[in-house]
C-alpha cells in the first residue's frame, strides 16, 4: 500500500534534534571498502533506505554486509565479482561509485546504468574520461558501463565541472594506480573530504584534501579500516530552514556548522539569529516572518543544490520576492509545480525561479519527485492552512532517518498514513 505524510500547518518548531551520518558520504564509503580485502566497519551511519540498497549492491559483488543500529560492517573477499547486479544498482544513483574501486581492484568493472532521483541528467562522461586517462578502456553497452584495464597509471586529469561522483570514482581508481595522479577542479564537498580521510586511514596517499587539486600517489594495496561517517549537513540545514519557516527555534547537534556557513548566512539575511558550537548550531526567528533572500546553487562551498527545494519553500512564505538560480541539476524545478498546488506564487524560466512570498500557504495533496523535494514539501505543509498530504514518501525515507519522529519531537503535527491517494 502507498504511504503519505499527513502534515498539519501552524506549529512553530522548537527543541533539539540530533543528526547522524551523511547519506551523501556513507554510500561512497561503503563502495570504498571494496578497495581492501577484509572487514571494514562504518559507524554513525544513517538508518535510511539507501544504506540497505547499497548493501545489496555490495552483496552482488561477493561481499558479506551487516547493517545494524547505525553500524555497517563489510567483509570484502580477496576476489570480488566485477559485475554489479542490475536489480540492486537500478534503485539508487550512488551505486555508480563502485565503478572506480572495481576497476582498481579487479581491473574490470561492469556496472548497469544507475537509477535514483529524477532531478535531471547526470551523465557519466567525466567518470569515463577520467578512467581512460588512467589507462582504462570504457564503453556503455547493453545498458551497462564496462571498464577494463590491464594496468592503471597515474595521469593529469582536469574535470570540466567539479562533479562529486566523477571525482570520487577517479580518486578511488587512482589510489591503486601506478605513479602519481593529479585531479584538477576536483569536488571539495565535506563528504569528499570524508572519503579522502577514510582512504588515508586505509593507507592511501592523498595530498590537497579539501582543495580543488588532489594529488594521489598510488600504492600497491590498502587495508580495511574503521571509520565514523561525517554528520549530514543537508539534513542539519533542512532543520534550520524549518525553524525559520515556522518562526521557531531549533538546535541541531551532530553537524559541523562550518559546513553550512553559507546557509546560516542566508538565514541570517532572512532575519534569523544563529549561534554555533563545535558540533552544531541554533537557529531562531522569534515569531517574525522571514524576509526574501536570493539563492544561487553552486558546487561547494556554494549553496548546495540539495537545499534548493528548501530555499524555494522558504521564499514561498517570505516577505518579498526571491530569485532562485539552479546551476547544477536542470530538473530540480519540477518541485515548483507542487509548491504552486500549495498556493505558492512561483514561476520558472530556464535556470531561474521567481517566488513572491505569501503570508500563508494552503493545504493540498502533493507528490515528492525526489528526496529533497519531498522534504521541502513537508516544510511547506508546516506553513499551510489545514492538513497537507505529501505522497511518494519513500523518496524522503531514502535520505532522512526518523523523519516523522524528529519533526514530531520539535512540535510538528505530522504522521505516516497508509492508504492510496484519493486524487
Amino acid at each position: 500500500m502507498a504511504e503519505h505524510f499527513a502534515v498539519d500547518g501552524g506549529a512553530r518548531l522548537r527543541g533539539t534534534v540530533d543528526v547522524v551520518g551523511a547519506k551523501n558520504s556513507v554510500l561512497k564509503l561503503m563502495a570504498a571498502a571494496l578497495l581492501a580485502e577484509g572487514t571494514t566497519t562504518l559507524t554513525n551511519c544513517p538508518e535510511i533506505l539507501d544504506v540497505p540498497l547499497m548493501a545489496d549492491v555490495l552483496r552482488s559483488l561477493g561481499c558479506t554486509v551487516s547493517v545494524e543500529h547505525g553500524t555497517v560492517t563489510i567483509d570484502v573477499p580477496a576476489d570480488p565479482s566485477a559485475e554489479a547486479d542490475y536489480r540492486s544498482v537500478s534503485k539508487l544513483r550512488a551505486s555508480v561509485c563502485v565503478l572506480g574501486p572495481l576497476v582498481a581492484r579487479c581491473r574490470r568493472a561492469v556496472v548497469p546504468l544507475p537509477g535514483g532521483d529524477a532531478i535531471g541528467s547526470r551523465p557519466l562522461d567525466m567518470h569515463q574520461a577520467g578512467l581512460r586517462k588512467l589507462g582504462a578502456t570504457t564503453e556503455i553497452a547493453h545498458g551497462r558501463v564496462v571498464a577494463t584495464a590491464e594496468t592503471l597509471r597515474g595521469a593529469q586529469i582536469w574535470l570540466d565541472f567539479p562533479s562529486v561522483g566523477a571525482t570520487e570514482n577517479i580518486l578511488m581508481a587512482a589510489v591503486l594506480a601506478e605513479g602519481t595522479t593529479v585531479i584538477d577542479n576536483a569536488a571539495r564537498e565535506p563528504e569528499m573530504v570524508d572519503l579522502c580521510l577514510m582512504l588515508q586511514q586505509m593507507g592511501a596517499k592523498i595530498d590537497g584534501v579539501g582543495s580543488s587539486t588532489l594529488t594521489v600517489h598510488g600504492v600497491t594495496g590498502l587495508s580495511p579500516t574503521q571509520h565514523r561517517v561525517i554528520g549530514d549537513r543537508i539534513v542539519g540545514a533542512t532543520w534550520a530552514f524549518a525553524a525559520v519557516m515556522t518562526r521557531g527555534e531549533v538546535t541541531v547537534r551532530g553537524v559541523d556548522p562550518h559546513h553550512i556557513d553559507l546557509v546560516l548566512d542566508k538565514l541570517r539575511s532572512a532575519g534569523a539569529s544563529t549561534d554555533v558550537s563545535a558540533d552544531g548550531f541554533t537557529v531562531a526567528m522569534d515569531g517574525r516572518r522571514p524576509k526574501a533572500v536570493d539563492f544561487v546553487t553552486l558546487p561547494y562551498p556554494g549553496f548546495a543544490t540539495d537545499l534548493q527545494p528548501m530555499a524555494i519553500a522558504l521564499s514561498a512564505v517570505a516577505d518579498g520576492t526571491s530569485m532562485i538560480t539552479e546551476n547544477v541539476f536542470e530538473a530540480r524545478f519540477r518541485f515548483v509545480d507542487e509548491m504552486v498546488r500549495l498556493g505558492a506564487d512561483a514561476r520558472t524560466d530556464g535556470h531561474h525561479a521567481v517566488v513572491r512570498g505569501v503570508e500563508q500557504l494552503s493545504s493540498a495533496p502533493v507528490w515528492a519527485s525526489d528526496i529533497r523535494a519531498g522534504a521541502g514539501l513537508v516544510l511547506a505543509g508546516l506553513c499551510a492552512e489545514g492538513r497537507t498530504a505529501v505522497w511518494d514518501v519513500e523518496h524522503i525515507d531514502r535520505g532522512y532517518p526518523r523523519f516523522v519522529e524528529n519533526l514530531s519531537g520539535l512540535g510538528a503535527g505530522i504522521s505516516r498514513v497508509v492508504g492510496e491517494p484519493d486524487t
